[in-house]
């Protein structure tokens, strides 16, 4: 009877997780669209200029749904942890959907011209709300779904669906770009991603209501504690401002080394953009396969290790990284530099999300993951290619080698210093 119980235990743990990490795809497919179609849409929103003028205004419009992510994090990491995390993960999904099928029917600036990117900037705001509150509902439920003797392994999932929705958006772009032409892109192809990213949200949205709640949260909702923003920084200061700190350098190095990559191999390697975007898209696969990899070693050897072994590589390689992609003409040796970058990225990515989970109780555990993490999100790794671009535009272009090298300098510091959560986990499954 025991082992049939266990059976059961373990097929409903692995749906549930497996609903939850099918759901989180699509909604970093929609939000990572944007930055997959930047190079042909940004001259439909943003006529005048140069490519490098046109990339820094899409840029700052992805910077700038990056700004409601903490006021989404705050209002739905709220809502998930009084509410329930499948409640959460629904609200996030509906919200999305609106925004990419907004996106999607947009004229261009020659048709309604500066509302354009007013429309543009408003389906992005709401897009940056559901994302704000996705990541704390999702690593939430996943780490507390997971189980304790495999919690890195299964919440690294986080990852490999959010790493699986930036290839299906660069799937997507490759497709396109192999049967329709540029101009045809450019003029209406760039459309195409955000309806298929409405569609398949709403189809996300039922498969959500179907999910089971964790017993984490139903074991929270019978105690007295409220889920708030001031009970977060006040009754735990130094867990939210050291998920903030761990956060900077490895959203930071995430964002330079994916979505900015794409365009520093077209935009400064010199690669056209079909080339880059297959470079991208196959050390992205590699990376994706890695993350459950690196999750299940966490289980193994703790999840310190893990991320201090990121610090580390990250401040003695990523200067030199960027550095040889600039003057490499060579796809497969820019394909071997991306992907070593991307490796070293891994003890971050793998486990933050479960390392972050298993620093606060339930019943203000999606706010604790969330918005700290929004916050770093908005300020690291939302400017990541702006700041890339400035740097780019001002002739300075190295300047943003060391800023990455700096800020993953100042997180190992925190790394170092912290606890081990595995050993001191307050994910309480009884």
């Amino acid at each position: 009877m025991l082992m049939k119980n266990d059976i059961a235990d373990r097929k409903h743990r692995l749906k549930s997780i497996l609903g939850g990490s099918a759901g989180n795809m699509v909604e970093w497919y929609d939000w990572y669209v944007y930055s997959a179609f930047t190079l042909y849409f940004a001259p439909v929103f943003f006529p005048k200029g140069d490519q490098t003028a046109q990339l820094l205004d899409a840029a700052a419009i992805f910077a700038v749904g990056f700004l409601m992510r903490p006021i989404g994090a705050w209002i739905m990491g709220i809502y998930a942890d009084r509410k329930g995390r499948k409640a959460g993960l629904t609200l996030s999904v509906t919200l999305m959907c609106l925004g990419s099928l907004t996106i999607a029917v947009t004229p261009g600036y020659e048709s309604i011209g500066a509302f354009a990117p007013i429309i543009l900037v408003l389906a992005r705001l709401v897009q940056g709300i559901s994302v704000g509150g996705e990541y704390g509902a999702s690593a939430t439920y996943l780490s507390e779904m997971a189980g304790k003797e495999r919690r890195g392994f299964f919440s690294s999932f986080q990852y490999v669906t959010l790493i699986s929705g930036q290839l299906l958006a660069l799937a997507v772009l490759l497709v396109l770009q192999a049967t329709l032409s540029t101009h045809d892109l450019e003029v209406w192809g760039w459309r195409i991603p955000f309806a298929i990213g409405g569609v398949l949200a709403i189809l996300v949205f039922y498969l959500r209501r179907g999910l089971a709640e964790t017993q984490s949260y139903k074991n929270a909702k019978e105690g007295q504690q409220r889920s708030s923003g001031l009970a977060l920084f006040r009754q735990y200061p130094r867990e939210a401002f050291t998920v903030l700190a761990l956060t900077a350098g490895g959203t930071l190095a995430f964002y330079a080394y994916t979505t900015y990559l794409q365009k520093f191999l077209v935009n400064t390697s010199g690669f056209n953009r079909e080339t880059a975007s297959q470079i991208t898209a196959a050390a992205l696969l590699v990376f994706m396969l890695l993350q459950p990899v690196a999750g299940a070693l966490s289980d193994k050897v703790g999840r310190k290790p893990l991320m201090v072994g990121f610090g580390i590589l990250g401040v003695i390689c990523t200067y030199p990284i960027f550095t040889a992609l600039s003057r490499t003409n060579d796809p497969y040796m820019a394909f071997a530099l991306a992907l070593a970058a991307l490796v070293i990225v891994t003890g971050y990515t793998s486990i933050n999300a479960v390392v972050k989970a298993e620093m606060f109780p339930a019943h203000i555990r999606a706010l604790g993951v969330a918005l700290p993490y929004a916050l770093a999100n908005t300020i690291f790794g939302g400017t990541a290619e702006y700041v890339a671009l400035w740097f780019k535009q001002k002739g300075m272009e190295s300047g943003f080698f060391w800023y990455v090298t700096v800020l993953i300098g100042l997180s190992l510091i925190v790394y170092l210093r912290m606890r081990d959560t595995r050993k001191h986990s307050l994910i309480h499954e009884d």
